[in-house]
């Protein structure tokens, strides 16, 4: 398919292919989230000390945004079909890699490369939103991400299971041969697109400071959604921890613990459809005292009661719910900032906001070794409480769509 032929069909996204992109971006982006159930497991095994075990989870997160801040601009370049083919198969040699690394500074170096090589989901994500009318975005771009939300949450469970049956090792053996089919069902699935940009690579990463500048809402949905993200991750690193140390939990029960979060992804699409009617200060708003509230609630309620684990159930839930609706909320803006540049406005968006993530995760680790379950907490509630904070700074002239 041409260029042009692309073009024309943009505003006609069939519903196979939004099932398509759903599921390949669920696939990919998981690759970044199977060891954060297994951080007490993979860091025994590879002589990691307590408090740098936040590592195993960092490092992939930092590798993803790298890749964020220079593989995804190439999008903006390089025909894009290619550019995923490409990739995939990157990460299906660095996933390789992690199944047979013998010691931390290997397993390390792969997890970095998993994480570069998964940006292939924030390419689909904005081909998917280049190939829907300005109308129908919000609701593409959020049935697309319930397929990567849905990766994300399925990864912990999926993971944590088929550790407690064959070993840690054995989910990076099953995701490469993943990638790998998945890599030939794209080839043949995916349109050609050549991107509008005439830029060369350089100029493209280097306008990626100009386009933080130009655009002040870009910089205010990175921050909130760094804020909330920040403290999921958070969460997700130590509450494996703390359901072992303090409830003996075996990695099949941390597995249907982690299940419960998938729930979370219903706001996915709901976030998309209301962000579409123009509600997305309302939504913004909801997710960061949510977030917040969560924190709370276990942070009080902290002893070895069925109460405490139930309250730890309940803020599975309700945290993915909070990081789903935002994030869907914010690309939505983020896609209609411009067609030309939207590969690039994608990639910092993510960019920033994994760097939040990454900073969760490390302290999660840290905080939990030193200070124990209700230090985590404080920290993690810190978080959405410093996004709350700057919303109070948005402009009440501010239009609904723009907000």
């Amino acid at each position: 398919m041409s260029s042009k032929a692309a073009s024309k069909q943009q505003n006609n996204i069939t519903t196979a292919m939004m099932v398509i992109l759903a599921v390949a971006c669920g696939l990919v982006v998981a690759n970044l989230y199977y060891s954060q159930t297994l951080v007490g497991p993979i860091s025994k095994a590879l002589g990691l000390a307590p408090g740098v075990a936040g590592l195993i989870v960092t490092l992939t997160q930092i590798g993803y945004v790298t890749g964020l801040l220079f593989i995804v601009p190439l999008s903006d370049r390089l025909e894009n079909r290619r550019l995923i083919v490409s990739l995939l198969f990157v990460v299906v040699l660095a996933l390789i890699l992690a199944a047979v690394s013998p010691g931390a500074v290997i397993f390390l170096t792969a997890a970095l490369l998993i994480g570069s090589g998964s940006v292939v989901a924030q390419i689909l994500v904005p081909l998917a939103a280049s190939m829907s009318s300005e109308q129908q975005r919000g609701r593409v771009v959020g049935n697309v991400m319930s397929g990567l939300l849905l990766g994300i949450m399925l990864a912990r469970p999926i993971s944590s299971l088929v550790a407690g049956l064959w070993g840690w090792r054995t989910i990076f053996v099953l995701s490469a041969i993943l990638m790998a089919l998945l890599a030939l069902m794209l080839t043949r699935a995916l349109p050609t697109r050549y991107p509008e940009s005439k830029l060369s690579y350089f100029q493209l990463v280097g306008s990626l400071i100009g386009l933080l500048k130009i655009y002040p809402i870009l910089r205010r949905r990175a921050f909130y959604q760094a804020c909330l993200f920040g403290s999921f991750s958070l969460f997700w690193t130590t509450v494996p921890l703390r359901l072992v140390d303090e409830y003996e939990m075996s990695q099949r029960g941390i597995a249907l613990f982690a299940l419960v979060g998938v729930a979370g992804a219903i706001a996915a699409p709901i976030g998309g459809r209301w962000a579409d009617k123009g509600f997305t200060k309302i939504i913004t708003a909801s997710a960061i005292i949510t977030a917040i509230a969560s924190f709370l609630l276990i942070a009080i309620v902290h002893d070895k009661s069925h109460l405490s684990l139930g309250l730890l159930f309940l803020v599975a839930i309700t945290l993915d719910m909070a990081v789903s609706a935002n994030l869907v909320t914010s690309q939505r803006i983020i896609y209609s900032l411009g067609n030309e540049a939207r590969g690039r406005l994608n990639g910092l968006f993510m960019a920033i906001f994994f760097i939040g993530g990454a900073f969760g995760s490390f302290l999660g680790g840290l905080s939990y070794a030193h200070g124990g379950w209700v230090w985590s907490t404080c920290v993690g509630g810190a978080f959405p409480f410093l996004a709350f904070l700057f919303f109070l700074t948005e402009p009440k002239s501010r239009k609904k769509r723009a907000s």
